[in-house]
């Protein structure tokens, strides 16, 4: 199930992690990440995937 995850946030970083820990703290931080630059958007949401 990871690696479907990892694949889903590598198109739209926020959905792998929304995916993985619902909507709450990471999930926001992630949305501002990503609209702040796609690369640390990417970083972040495959770090909370591996995390968990």
């Amino acid at each position: 199930m990871d690696l479907i995850r990892i694949l889903l946030s590598i198109l739209i970083p926020p959905l792998g992690v929304f995916l993985q820990v619902g909507i709450g703290l990471h999930f926001w931080l992630n949305i501002v990440l990503t609209l702040l630059g796609y690369v640390p958007g990417l970083i972040h949401a495959i770090w909370i995937i591996l995390r968990k």
